[in-house]
């Protein structure tokens, strides 16, 4: 398997992938319009067998806390072909994702996902209580690239208009 940034050459691929992975278009209608908003900090896919096994996409995310602006991004979406899964790509893809965001200067990551999965990354949703946000809860979690980047008493994340929310 090999992690790499997504090509033009993959995105027939790619739609294909969050098409059957979440069942609808919303994806793949995020991941145009943070393309055409030029959002869009680290797109990255696995290649297994010559072909796209699972793709990820960071994307520029507006948070600020105490009336200081976090260097932030989302992660979404993220998904692995349906018979890849269990096997280390979602995994690989969030590491290599996080430590290019960590090499680029980012303080922080927003996801809204299952809280089982993303926590072995260190996501914790005990990082957003203090955020005001579209989301909530124990799927809205925060990880601090930069220790402290998420720490204050009262913040916002603004989603981009991509997100529709």
């Amino acid at each position: 398997m090999t992690i790499r940034e997504e090509i033009d050459a993959d995105c027939p691929e790619i739609v294909a992938l969050m098409q059957a992975a979440f069942g609808g278009e919303y994806e793949v209608e995020l991941i145009e319009k943070l393309h055409t908003a030029r959002l869009v900090i680290v797109s990255l896919v696995a290649i297994e067998e010559g072909s796209v096994a699972g793709h990820l996409l960071f994307s520029d995310l507006a948070v600020e806390i105490d009336r200081r602006t976090v260097k932030a991004a989302a992660l979404a979406p993220m998904a692995v072909q349906l018979d890849r899964r269990r096997r280390g790509i979602g995994s690989k893809l969030v590491e290599t994702g996080l430590q290019m965001l960590r090499d680029r200067g980012y303080e922080a990551v927003i996801v809204l996902g299952h809280p089982d999965y993303y926590s072995r990354f260190g996501f914790s949703a005990s990082l957003t209580t203090s955020l005001v946000a579209p989301f909530s809860g124990k799927a809205f979690m925060g990880l601090e690239l930069i220790l402290g980047s998420l720490s204050g008493s009262r913040g916002s994340v603004i989603y981009p208009d991509a997100f529709g929310v």
